[in-house]
């Protein structure tokens, strides 16, 4: 007797067979699917291949990826040389600059056009190639819920460039020039000189912003190589990964291995390990919230703060540190620092190409450059990049990236200095008559993801004019917007329920006392209940939530999730479907 599984999984059709287009009659399905490809001029023996899909999201509106088409043919001779046909298909790209009114409004219609095409389309396997801010959680969100066998590939950092001598990485370079912009302290002609060398070469940016720091937590998650999340964009070993990585797709067809397999609950804590030592982006909370919201896990900003308090910062990489992604390449990568962390991980997880990550930290080069990554008992810092506040200003949460902020400015009580919205702010912030001073606590209401701004990174609210010529560098800065991972000082991000919805942020007013204290994890409205209830009853819905009517926008406005939950779409949450 034939066991019904097996003989259904030696019977499954694979290739160009796969997810036939549904003309009622399944054998003209097939005849003409192999017509319409023959005229691309495949061989008989290639249409009888198995085949890896190649996603990926090159654009010319993304200066990040503009060498995937080498990347596309590294891969390519990694899928032919361990037999199978590789595809390539495009999607939608986002190139974090270039979008309005943010990437992050897009993100979710990529991961839906991912999942959909690698659903839709006859692939066994899939590579997914991204690499700006949002790609890459987009592409992992999406094969998520697609669950088909997949695996990351990235494009890499830039490398640095130069000027007068000194080394130049977009963008946390970009902003601390701009800061001296407009203090005053360099002109146009200087500016505009800086201007065209931070972005020297192709890839993404060059220090520990949300790119790398995504494609960091991708290796720590075990959807990619080892020691694929650092290797520069312009480096041979890049082009070495792509191939790779097609190998590794082809593997995965026999072994059928998901991402949910990979992508556990310990995992997940095995990367927010990763994220706490390398003091990487606020922005990648909101990101694995919403990969772990794909695959019906959890993610509490409870367990977080637990995992921040016993994992210490350990990359000295901008925008908190000294140096950059090409120089933590150099120095040993995310293998080195899972070695640091050996006795806090979970070592059995099992990683995209079946070694665990036990196995990889024993693979790995035992070799570290100890003034870039350092040993766990001489710390960067002592305890964990990010954490998570809670309080009556943020019921829901909030986040803070304490090893980008000034320790002077951590507990502390403040004046309210309120601004309504992006328009409001920029409108006024360096208004000479502003009625602010360096110990005020700077307010952004309606910039979170329920408002028409589409929560941007607007967080890194500028310093006053009149504050920053008096060398002011850092102030308490509150807000339901996100910012760049490239970016610093003591800003508290996230705030949920955003103003837009009717959270809390939207009572603040001009003048309110507001306490935080990162040593108790507290951010609260020192504003008494009843008068806060008073505002609530008085307060109208705000003119700034999205309510669009048509297309994207309308099931953005209805769908939309806070901060907490990633901002994913209500309805995408939930288990991936099985093949």
């Amino acid at each position: 007797m034939t066991d019904d599984t097996t003989n259904k999984s030696e019977t499954k059709a694979q290739g160009i067979a796969r997810g036939l287009t549904n003309y009622g009659d399944l054998a003209f399905s097939r005849y003409l699917r192999r017509s319409f490809a023959s005229s691309m001029g495949y061989s008989r023996e290639m249409l009888d291949r198995p085949i890896v899909g190649i996603a990926h999201s090159a654009s010319g509106f993304n200066n990040c990826h503009r060498h995937f088409p080498e990347m596309i043919e590294a891969v390519k001779r990694g899928v032919l040389a361990a037999g199978a046909l590789p595809v390539e298909f495009p999607t939608i790209s986002l190139g974090e600059v270039f979008l309005s009114p943010t990437s992050l409004k897009f993100r979710n219609l990529m991961s839906m056009d991912v999942e959909e095409m690698i659903r839709a389309q006859p692939m066994d396997a899939v590579v997914l190639l991204g690499g700006c801010d949002k790609t890459v959680p987009a592409q992992l969100m999406g094969a998520a819920s697609a669950n088909l066998p997949a695996i990351q590939l990235v494009a890499g950092p830039m490398s640095t460039g130069r000027h007068k001598g000194e080394r130049l990485g977009a963008c946390t370079d970009c902003r601390r020039f701009w800061q001296q912009y407009r203090a005053g302290t360099i002109d146009d002609t200087e500016i505009d000189t800086v201007e065209r060398k931070l972005a020297s070469t192709t890839g993404t940016c060059a220090v520990m912003g949300t790119a790398s720091t995504m494609a960091c937590l991708a290796e720590a998650l075990g959807m990619m190589p080892m020691g694929a999340a650092a290797v520069p964009a312009v480096s041979a070993d890049r082009l070495r990964i792509a191939e790779d990585t097609g190998r590794i797709a082809v593997s995965l067809i026999s072994n059928g291995r998901t991402p949910a397999e990979v992508m556990t609950q310990q995992a997940f804590d095995n990367a927010i390990r990763i994220l706490l030592a390398l003091g990487g982006s606020t922005n990648a909370v909101l990101h694995m919230a919403a990969i772990a919201g794909r695959l019906g896990l959890d993610f509490s900003y409870g367990r977080m703060n637990e995992l921040s308090d016993t994992t210490p910062v350990l990359v000295d990489l901008k925008p908190t540190g000294d140096f950059y992604m090409e120089d933590f390449s150099a120095a040993g990568g995310i293998p080195a620092v899972m070695r640091e962390l050996r006795h806090l991980l979970n070592l059995d997880c099992v990683t995209i190409s079946g070694e665990t990550i036990g196995d990889r930290i024993e693979r790995a080069d035992p070799w570290v450059d100890r003034s870039v990554i350092h040993a766990f008992d001489d710390p960067v810092r002592p305890n964990g990049g990010l954490i998570a506040l809670s309080g009556n200003l943020a019921p829901r949460g909030a986040i803070l990236k304490r090893s980008a902020a000034d320790p002077r400015l951590f507990e502390m009580e403040g004046r309210a200095v309120v601004f309504s919205s992006l328009e409001d702010l920029a409108n006024r912030v360096d208004d000479p008559d502003l009625d602010v001073t360096a110990d005020d606590f700077l307010i952004l209401q309606n910039a979170g993801p329920t408002s028409n701004a589409a929560m941007p990174e607007a967080g890194y609210l500028p310093i006053p004019k009149k504050l920053a010529r008096a060398g002011i560098k850092d102030m308490v800065r509150l807000s339901d917007a996100r910012m760049s991972g490239t970016a610093y000082g003591t800003i508290v991000l996230h705030i949920a329920p955003d103003a837009a919805s009717g959270g809390p942020l939207s009572l603040v007013r001009n003048g309110d006392r507001i306490r935080l204290s990162v040593q108790e994890k507290r951010l609260e409205l020192l504003v008494d209940e009843a008068e806060l209830e008073r505002r609530c009853s008085e307060t109208p819905i705000s003119p700034q939530k999205a309510e669009a009517q048509r297309g994207y926008s309308r099931l953005y406005s209805e769908q939309i999730l806070q901060a907490d939950e990633g901002c994913d779409f209500a309805f995408l949450k939930g288990v991936g479907e099985t093949d």
